[in-house]
């Protein structure tokens, strides 16, 4: 067994590693981890601590993959969610499809029991107005929201550089291995904007017959190189798990237009290994670690690439 998340999941960590010291799978077991990351008012980048679009509205993107099977559920821009990364999970095990996206998801939700969720954190509602009240004009404030939003998308920052999907990738007693994904997106987006997190192969992918990856921070990069793919499909083809890292990273550093920003990599491969690496980074970034060998969890820095 192993357990790897990113720095954000510490609030359901312990959570994934009980279930699968219990037996459960890995997709259950991350499943309920990651529900406790997007309860927490604390992380401000997922779930009801996560920001806004740039209508004040919350729209929360995840993902889930079954590495035996290969099969996918995602969900994107989906409005009243808290725990998408369940919804995520049931498009899986219940629809035909591999994606829902906004109020379609939604409707999704409601069928199956999902309560919908007042997602807009207070402190979330004050910063996102306070920012677009600096940048509008008396005109396009007392348009709001009928006025376009494109041009405000150059000025806009995340208030907390916050771009921090949270990733959860595991293996269970089984060997089976699993990946499941969530986030609010980029802060301010322009409404419907859908990131890495909920696109297999681009912001998370599995195979339990190699291994996974799982990405955060700038999407728009790693949809453009199938980076979480280009990993697992490295390892498929006989490279090391650090190798196939490289490969992949290689790929996303020879970019040189559109937006460019820091990517982070969680990968770990069939025999126990594991990697994070951030490219175009200011420095290390932490994330979290078990093995059954270890008496707790372990959390550890990422290494530059």
């Amino acid at each position: 067994m192993i357990l790897l998340a990113n720095c954000e999941a510490e609030a359901g960590f312990s959570e994934s590693i009980a279930d699968l010291k219990n037996g459960k799978s890995a997709v259950d077991a991350l499943v309920r981890g990651i529900g406790f990351v997007e309860a927490d008012p604390k992380v401000r980048s997922v779930g009801y601590g996560g920001w806004p679009n740039m209508l004040g509205v919350m729209e929360c993107d995840a993902g889930v993959m079954d590495g035996t099977t290969r099969t996918v559920g995602a969900v994107a821009a989906v409005p009243r969610t808290l725990h998408v990364a369940a919804l995520a999970c049931e498009v899986m095990r219940r629809l035909p499809h591999v994606m829902l996206t906004g109020e379609g998801a939604r409707r999704f939700a409601d069928e199956i029991g999902f309560t919908p969720d007042d997602m807009l954190y207070p402190d979330s509602k004050r910063v996102w107005w306070e920012k677009l009240d600096g940048l509008m004009t008396e005109e396009q404030k007392g348009a709001f929201p009928d006025t376009p939003l494109a041009g405000l998308l150059g000025a806009i920052t995340d208030p907390e550089r916050v771009r921090d999907t949270t990733v959860f990738l595991g293996q269970d007693q089984t060997g089976g291995i699993a990946t499941v994904t969530s986030t609010s997106g980029w802060a301010w987006k322009y409404p419907g904007r859908v990131g890495d997190s909920p696109i297999p192969g681009a912001g998370f992918y599995a195979d339990s017959r190699y291994g996974a990856a799982a990405c955060t921070h700038t999407g728009e990069m790693t949809m453009r190189s199938a980076t979480a793919h280009a990993i697992v499909h490295g390892m498929k083809c006989g490279l090391s798990l650090d190798d196939a890292i490289q490969s992949a990273a290689d790929d996303l550093l020879a970019l040189d237009t559109g937006f460019i920003g820091e990517v982070v990599i969680h990968a770990l491969d069939t025999h126990g290994n594991h990697r994070v690496v951030n490219l175009h980074g200011q420095g290390t970034v932490a994330y979290w670690f078990w093995e059954p060998s270890m008496a707790a969890p372990e959390k550890r820095q990422s290494q530059p690439i």
